[in-house]
């Protein structure tokens, strides 16, 4: 079972305002984090450190991002309740746990296995309806599409068509893209069948997108 104490949450709320001051202005995107107990998704070594404002490694070699990032990426997805959401990268099952307490139906992939294992495990006890699949992120989910959000938590070199073309018209997607130690955070909005604008926000530091499995 979670523990969830006072401590607990009296950091979080110290976490939520720090995140809030650096410019996360969605109230629902902070009252979800505030809910949300981050340090279930986090190794138990590191159980100190879950609150601060910093990403932290977990297993197979990928991180959890840092909480402003996870809030960044999710206001410029713009979020409404009911809609559908793809997240390409399950990692620790941090960010998929604010899509769902936002009211999305999230679906979401991930390549390895051990990831995908214990991100399930967690949100079974959470109880969040989260719908996982294990497989590769470049190719999305192209059986359930379309999308009305697509959320890419690794750094990919370019926009993959494959998911550009599993959002609904209208939808918008947002990914790190670029190569090695620094991205640009891109948010990429469906206009027309084969239309797409393209705008870019700022620079971050994400772990590479693979393809295949493992």
């Amino acid at each position: 079972m979670i523990e969830d104490s006072f401590m607990h949450k009296g950091l979080r709320r110290k976490l939520v305002d720090q995140v809030h001051s650096k410019g996360i202005s969605d109230q629902r995107i902070l009252d979800a984090m505030l809910k949300i107990p981050r340090h279930a998704f986090i190794d138990s070594s590191f159980l100190k450190f879950a609150y601060q404002d910093q990403a932290f490694p977990i297993a197979s070699g990928q991180t959890i991002s840092q909480p402003y990032t996870v809030a960044f990426q999710t206001q410029l997805l713009d979020i409404q309740v009911h809609q559908k959401i793809l997240e390409v990268g399950t990692g620790s099952g941090y960010q998929a746990a604010i899509l769902a307490e936002m009211g999305a139906r999230v679906y979401t992939i991930e390549r390895i296995r051990k990831l995908y294992q214990t991100a399930q495990s967690i949100h079974r006890e959470l109880g969040y309806p989260i719908k996982f699949f294990i497989g590769d992120g470049y190719q999305g989910l192209p059986s359930y599409a379309p999308f009305d959000r697509i959320l890419v938590t690794a750094a990919a070199p370019c926009i993959p068509e494959a998911l550009k073309l599993q959002l609904v018209t209208g939808g918008i997607l947002v990914a790190p893209i670029g190569q090695r130690d620094c991205q640009i955070m891109t948010k990429c909005v469906r206009t027309g069948e084969d239309t797409f604008e393209i705008s870019t926000h700022g620079s971050f530091s994400f772990v590479p997108m693979k393809e295949g499995l493992e």
